[in-house]
C-alpha cells in the first residue's frame, strides 16, 4: 500500500513538473489583431490598452526604442489626425514554454513593403498584454549588397 502511494505521489510530481501551463493562441491571437486594428483606426486608448504598463517598442530606426509613455507621446499626433499606421499581419506564430513565458513572429503587409514584428506577451492584472515588440523591416537575401549601399 505504502509502495503504491508513493508511486502516486511521484507520478502526480513528474505530471506537474512536466505539464506546460496552458495559454489560449486564441486570446493571443486576439489581442495582438486588435492592436493592430486599433493603430489601423487610430483608436488610441485600444491600441495602448493592449501594452503592459511596462512595455517596450523597438520601431526600424536606430533611434526608435521607446517606453509605453515615450511611444504615447510620439503616437498621440499621429491618432489624434485620424491616421496612424495599417499594419496588415500575417504567418504569425506563437509560443510558449512550460514556465508560462509567451512570445511571437509575425509577417506584415506595410507601406514599407514586408516586416516583421516579434513580441513578448504577459498577463497582466489576468489580461494579455503585450509587454516588448520589435518592427524590422526585411530585406531579401539577393538585395542585401544593394541595401548595404543605403547611407545609414
Amino acid at each position: 500500500m505504502k509502495i503504491t502511494i508513493n508511486w502516486w505521489i511521484l507520478l502526480m510530481c513528474l505530471c506537474l513538473v512536466s505539464c506546460k501551463q496552458h495559454v489560449d493562441k486564441k486570446s493571443i491571437n486576439n489581442l495582438v489583431d486588435n492592436w493592430h486594428n486599433a493603430a489601423s483606426n487610430a483608436n488610441l486608448d485600444t491600441f495602448f490598452n493592449c501594452m503592459s504598463n511596462d512595455a517596450v517598442y523597438i520601431g526600424t530606426d536606430p533611434s526608435e526604442r521607446w517606453s509605453r509613455k515615450q511611444f504615447y507621446k510620439f503616437c498621440k499626433p499621429y491618432f489624434e489626425r485620424g491616421k496612424a499606421w495599417d499594419f496588415k499581419p500575417y504567418n504569425r506564430k506563437i509560443y510558449t514554454d512550460k514556465n508560462g513565458i509567451i512570445w511571437f513572429d509575425e509577417l506584415l503587409h506595410t507601406w514599407m513593403g514586408t516586416c516583421r514584428g516579434s513580441g513578448v506577451i504577459v498577463k497582466e492584472n489576468g489580461t494579455y498584454k503585450i509587454a516588448h515588440y520589435h518592427l524590422s523591416v526585411t530585406v531579401k537575401n539577393s538585395k542585401i549588397k544593394q541595401f548595404l549601399q543605403i547611407e545609414q
